[in-house]
């Protein structure tokens, strides 16, 4: 069991009126963490924090900033072993998951550092004799990231990663599902100098989710939000933000497509979707929901994607043979079985039935998908993947874009010039060909469009979600009034 502090101001402090919740594991029932609950007082000691520590950090040469970064990613590659066993412990999935979001948080750590010199301006031309103009990026100030739990190193490290680079300083707000996991990003921080007050790291109960965070953004302090998550929630968020005129940029929810052509390889195409679908228990933004096949290739596609999936098993992610782990929680669980009940009832077709027990769920699928059934439109985010059959190019390129949600998809055909043709047609911010819906790199620039949000994460996308442009001019020589 995990005990968690809050780290405000380089210090790890308990909440101010000493308050904890418990996380309690998925894996077998039994408490994995237990967390200081945040008072509204502790957010603001946090933000006020933040804001101090910005007038040193912001005037910090590039080159400073980008060795107290590198030194992060070094230190979390060295804790990877132990970010392992706390995040299996907190949210269920597997090491192979958790090591992947090491890697790639630390990469995340290292192309920030390397973006520190890359926040550029530009001279802009004018009319005015004598006149240099220039539009210059500055930093905001204190930035409040807000990360999820089912790619927990991943997405708190993304929330962080970019705005240290361009000068700002972080108040970061866990997810009450992961306390520990996301505390020890702070911890990683901490210890390679980053500075006092540059990250702080808020944990807090359920219940009190919806006052903290309405301080978060309502604190003159902060000047940018950046969160990923529910659509459900962003919409709040987003909603709140505008009341005080503050931009956030939103990472929201998904229902990837893959669109299969008769002329792709298929034995690909399958691996990838399982992947997609089921990798981290479907608990991925990015997740393969929906695979549209063309009915030239659709049997004998189908048939391959439930032996694919037969031969994948989930379950405690300590034992070896389950390569994929378990639920986040049991009312995870509940919502995906009544989702999947929903559809059966409604006529759709489970060949690999409905195996749910607890929080572990083997993986599934649905054929004969409907647009009434819930299924269609809702993002399962659970090890789900739904087929549908297209018969001409024009339907599959519809049915890729019926949902309201655009953030990651797919087209798989070995005529590369007909798949970016495909490709260019889908609605959505993330599209690969012949690979995988889920797929990520730091460099790359990350966001949907539509109920999966606005704005971008990754490298130099970014600079611009997390600076100020401003312009400035320069009058090199006597200049004329009208009066």
């Amino acid at each position: 069991m995990q005990n968690v502090q809050l780290l405000i101001h380089g210090q790890s402090v308990d909440a101010s009126n000493r308050k904890t919740f418990e996380r309690i594991s998925p894996i077998d029932g039994q408490i994995a963490s237990v967390a200081a609950a945040a008072t509204l007082e502790d957010v603001d000691q946090a933000i006020e924090s933040a804001s101090q520590a910005f007038q040193v950090w912001s005037k910090l040469s590039p080159t400073e900033r980008r060795l107290r970064l590198l030194k992060a990613a070094d230190l979390m590659d060295q804790k990877t072993d132990q970010f392992i066993q706390i995040g299996m412990r907190e949210t269920g999935s597997t090491a192979i998951w958790y090591g992947f979001n090491v890697h790639l948080a630390a990469n995340m750590l290292r192309e920030a550092a390397a973006m520190t010199t890359q926040i550029d301006g530009s001279l802009i031309p004018s009319d005015i004799p004598g006149n240099l103009a220039m539009g210059v990026r500055v930093p905001c100030g204190v930035v409040v990231g807000i990360a999820p739990w089912n790619a927990p190193i991943i997405l708190a490290t993304r929330a962080l990663a970019m705005p240290l680079a361009c000068g700002n300083t972080v108040v970061l707000k866990a997810s009450e599902a992961c306390p520990a996991t996301q505390r020890l990003i702070g911890q990683v921080l901490h210890e390679a100098g980053i500075g006092e007050g540059v990250v702080n790291v808020i944990t807090h109960a359920a219940e009190d989710a919806p006052a903290i965070v309405k301080r978060l953004i309502e604190h003159p302090a902060v000047k940018r939000i950046n969160f990923t998550g529910s659509t459900k929630v962003g919409k709040i968020i987003a909603e709140t933000a505008a009341k005080y005129l503050k931009p956030v940029l939103l990472e929201l929810g998904g229902k990837a497509p893959v669109v299969v052509l008769d002329d792709a390889d298929i034995d690909e195409a399958v691996n990838a979707i399982a992947f997609g679908a089921f990798f981290n228990q479907g608990q991925i933004c990015m997740s393969t929901e929906r695979v549209l096949v063309q009915d030239g290739i659709a049997d004998q596609f189908i048939e391959k994607l439930i032996a694919k999936t037969k031969s994948l098993k989930a379950g405690n992610p300590t034992v070896q043979n389950n390569v994929l782990g378990v639920l986040e929680s049991s009312r995870a669980a509940q919502r995906i079985q009544s989702l999947l009940e929903d559809a059966k009832n409604k006529g759709a077709d489970l060949p690999l039935g409905i195996q749910i027990q607890d929080t572990t769920m083997q993986p599934t699928l649905v054929l004969n998908i409907q647009p009434d059934m819930l299924l269609y439109r809702e993002e399962s985010f659970g090890p789900i993947c739904t087929v549908q059959r297209f018969e001409t190019l024009e339907e599959g390129i519809a049915l890729a874009n019926d949902s309201e949600f655009g953030l990651s998809a797919a087209v798989f055909s070995q005529n590369l010039a007909h798949a970016l043709e495909v490709a260019k047609q889908i609605d959505s911010g993330i599209c690969h060909i012949n690979g995988a819906t889920v797929h990520d790199e730091a460099q790359m620039p990350f966001g949907g469009t539509k109920s999966s949000g606005y704005g971008r994460f990754g490298s130099k996308a970014s600079i611009a979600e997390f600076t100020e442009l401003r312009w400035i001019t320069v009058q090199t020589q006597s200049r004329q009034y009208p009066i």
